[in-house]
Formats: structure tokens, sequence, C-alpha cells
């Protein structure tokens, strides 16, 4: 008869930390690309994410489990090649827009043939408005790439007129940009490297390693399996849902994953005290006796992409409030919630004011209960780390929040 192990909400939760590598000391020294990757082994994947408000948010994920680190190591790992130094990253649609392992790719294959299908009625109407489209930019982008859009327009020799779609129209995007991203989105064309952010484009053969577009294709089922060991892998213990999200998989595939690893003894069934629903750990996940330290988590850190996980796990109800009117807003635009040692203490709403060199922290609250003396000394110690790692010479805290004398007595007290 088998027995279902029990865990306590707390053990569960410390799980699910040590899984994101919180309970792993920042580096002492200068961070290397060996720390790069024992996160990216536990973590699997960074999203990216156009707002730039504090700091690109595949940049904070590091930061907060290294601490202070130089973003070209990063960059280097997702956007250049040397022989001694290859590329460790690559990009496509995984949680969201996504930094996955180089050797992830072909397990995105079956996402690639969704797309071609699901999108194919619009591309038929593209082809039709600019027969020839798509084969010309294969042909420009194994030419001239990396190249971003606008670049491959001048190359065509699109007017603007001809190049873009009226406003409001689908996207709003040209017509070259569109082709591009069924082309990256159909696995035709990838990043080859950002400027400024902007996505340039270039073919497989120059970005992924021959190992990897030569490998032989990957079942559906298979690469589902897959994906979903990793995900159990990035989470600890986690339900069917909460696995499923971390690569937006389809239930019927998820579902069908999960029953193999646990026959596979890869995952084991546990039942988790105050959960609703069952619940999945990987037979190699720690549980920490205790977890100590602090970080500042991005709204898109993959500890805490799953709100309603969030909530079961630290009882603390988070949304990001970009799209919300400023005067509906509770914490403020982009907020960051705070952890300190394994619980979800306080949320600062950031902004990085780079003219003026300085960090702001425009509001700073504290969860309730908590001892708000030593949150805000952490908090503001840790808000001074990440302005320095910014190269930014001051954090100002306020006007908003409940936190705001004991974080800005904190930092006045650290000078």
């Amino acid at each position: 008869m088998n027995v279902t192990t029990t865990l306590s909400a707390d053990a569960a939760r410390r799980i699910a930390l040590g899984a994101q590598g919180f309970t792993d000391a920042r580096p002492g020294g200068e961070v290397s690309r060996r720390h790069l990757r024992r996160v990216l082994d536990r973590v699997r994947l960074i999203q990216l994410d156009s707002v730039n408000v504090a700091v690109r948010a595949h940049y904070m994920p590091l930061f907060s489990r290294l601490g202070a680190y130089p973003v070209d190591l990063l960059d280097e790992a997702a956007w250049t090649h040397r022989a001694r130094r290859p590329r460790l990253l690559v990009e496509y649609w995984a949680h969201e827009a996504s930094l996955l392992p180089v050797e992830d790719w072909p397990l995105f294959r079956w996402r690639m043939r969704h797309f071609e299908a699901k999108y194919a009625h619009r591309y038929a109407a593209l082809l039709k408005r600019a027969p020839g489209l798509f084969a010309d930019v294969l042909a420009a982008v194994k030419e001239l790439g990396p190249v971003g859009a606008g670049a491959l327009e001048d190359e065509l020799g699109l007017t603007r007129a001809q190049a873009r779609k009226a406003p409001g129209g689908w996207w709003n995007r040209s017509d070259v940009k569109h082709a591009c991203e069924w082309l990256f989105s159909t696995g035709e064309l990838t990043t080859g490297t950002r400027r400024s952010f902007q996505r340039l484009y270039d073919l497989p053969e120059r970005v992924l390693p021959p190992e990897v577009l030569s490998a032989p294709p990957v079942p559906d089922d298979e690469a589902a399996r897959r994906l979903m060991l990793g995900a159990a892998v990035a989470h600890g213990v986690g339900t069917e849902p909460d696995l499923r999200d971390y690569y937006r998989l389809p239930p019927e595939r998820s579902k069908a994953a999960l029953f193999d690893l646990v026959e596979e003894g890869l995952v084991e069934a546990v039942t988790v005290a105050g959960w609703r629903h069952p619940a999945y750990r990987h037979v190699d996940a720690r549980t920490p006796r205790g977890i100590t330290g602090r970080a500042l988590l991005c709204p898109f850190d993959p500890l805490i992409w799953r709100r309603e996980r969030t909530e079961r796990i630290f009882d603390f109800h988070y949304r990001i409030e970009i799209y919300v009117p400023e005067p509906k807003r509770v914490y403020g635009y982009y907020v960051f919630p705070f952890l300190l040692d394994g619980e979800l203490v306080g949320r600062v709403d950031l902004k990085t004011d780079r003219p003026a060199g300085v960090l702001r922290a425009r509001g700073v609250f504290a969860e309730p209960g908590v001892d708000t003396r030593r949150v805000g000394v952490e908090l503001a110690a840790e808000l001074r780390s990440m302005a320095d790692w910014l190269g930014l010479d001051e954090v100002v805290a306020g006007p908003n929040g409940n936190l705001v004398k004991e974080v800005g007595a904190a930092l006045a007290a650290s000078g």
C-alpha cells in the first residue's frame, strides 16, 4: 500500500525556496560563469520583458540570488558566442519570451508547429498582400544578420507607407516585423543579439551549437516529459497547474507527462497541509532546515510568476499594477516583493532615476505583523546594494507606504 508523504506548509515553502537557489550563499568574491550556471541549473529559464522602469527583468533574478554581478556576464551568455566561451542561452517562447539553455531549444519544436497552425490564417493574408516577403526576409537575414526589422525594411526597399500598417492595425507592426516574428515563432529565425533591447534576428545555424541543430527530433510527449521534469526541479514542490505553468504547457500534455514522471520515480505525489490540490515533489528536492538572507524580487522572478502559488506558499497577495490607473493602484507601478529569511515581508515600488543617480523607492510597505524596524534596516541595506550594482549614488525612500520612516532612518544611518 502506497502511503503519501505529508508536508507542512512551512516545509513546502522551504523546499520551494531551496529549489530556486535561495539557500545558496551569495559569492564572496567575483561572480563568474560558474555561478551563472548554478543559477540556471536551478531556475531553468529567465523571462524577458520590455519594462525598464527599474532594471530589465532578465537581469534581476541573478542579482536576487548572487548579489552584485557584471551584467555583461548574462549578455555574453545570451547574445554572444566564442569558441572558448560558447553561448549558453537562446531566446524563445517558454514561460513567456524567455532565455533558456541552448540544449532546451529542440524541446519547443511542438510549440513552433503550434504557432504555425494557430496563426496560419493571419500569415496567409500577409503573403497574399506581400508575396515572397518571407523568402526575402530570410535571404536578407542570411546576408546581413544579426539585423533588426527596421534595417530589413530599408534593405528590402520598402517605403514607410508600404512597410507599416495603419495605426491600430493588427499589433500595429509592419509587415516585415510580422514576418520576422512569424519566422522566429516557427523556428526559422532566432535572436542573434540585442541592441538597446531591440531583437536582432539571425539564422539558428549561426546561433545554436551544431550538436543542438543536428540532434534527433524529440517526440512531443518526450518534450513535455522533460519540460515537466525541469519545472519540478525549479519548483521543488508544486501542484500540477504550478508545474504546467512554468513552460505554459497544454494540460493534456502536462498531466500525461506528470503521470509518467511519477511512474518513473522522478517525482512523487505528496500532500501539503493547507493546499486544496494534490502536490508533487521532485525526489531530489531538499528540505532546508531554515532560510536566511534577503532579496528583492522583480515582478517577473520565477519564484513568484504564478501569483496563486505565491499567495498559497507565502500568504502574500501580489498583483502587478502597471496597467491599473494610477489613482487605483494600491502599492505602485513596478513593485518588488522583499524576501527576508524565507518570508515575503514587504514590497517596494522602484524606479531608477539615472539622470539624478538615484534609486527611488517611491513606496515602501511592510506586511502585517512583521518587525518593521528590522525589515526597514534589511530593506534599506538591500536597496543600497541594488543601487551600487546599478551604478547609482543614492537611495531615496517615499513618499508612499507604512515603512518610509524606518527605511529612511536606516538609509540615513548608513550614510
